[in-house]
C-alpha cells in the first residue's frame, strides 16, 4: 500500500479529517478529535504510526520486523508501522481498521 492508497482508505471512514496540525510534512487523520494515524508524508520511507491494543502491539512486534513500538509516540498505545516491506494490503488494513475502532468507539467506562 502506497501514501495514495493510504489516504484514500483512510478517507473511507466515517467521521474522519485529514490535517495537518504538527506542520505540512506530517499528514494526521482523526475522528473528532482524536488521532488513529499519522504519517510524514516526506518521509524517504513510507511508515504509519498506528493507535493499537497494549497486548496485541506487542504480539504484532514480536512476529512483524515491519511493526516497532511507536516513534514519538507512547509506546504502550502506538505502534510505527513500515508500509514498503513485507506486509500486505489486508493486514495493513486490518490495523488502520483496530486502530480506527480503538478511537471511532472508545468503550464506555462502567461504575
Amino acid at each position: 500500500m502506497n501514501l495514495e492508497q493510504f489516504i484514500a482508505y483512510c478517507e473511507t471512514k466515517p467521521e474522519v479529517s485529514m490535517e495537518f496540525p504538527f506542520g505540512p510534512d506530517t499528514l494526521v487523520f482523526k475522528v473528532g478529535t482524536k488521532i488513529f494515524a499519522l504519517t510524514g508524508i516526506d518521509s524517504l520511507e513510507f511508515k504509519v504510526n498506528l493507535k493499537c491494543d497494549p497486548e496485541y502491539a506487542e504480539e504484532l512486534r514480536s512476529e512483524f520486523e515491519e511493526i516497532l513500538p511507536g516513534y514519538h509516540m507512547n509506546k504502550k498505545h502506538w505502534n510505527t508501522v513500515h508500509f514498503e516491506g513485507r506486509l500486505g494490503d489486508p493486514l495493513l488494513k486490518k490495523l488502520i481498521d483496530h486502530s480506527y475502532n480503538l478511537v471511532a468507539k472508545p468503550k464506555s467506562k462502567k461504575k
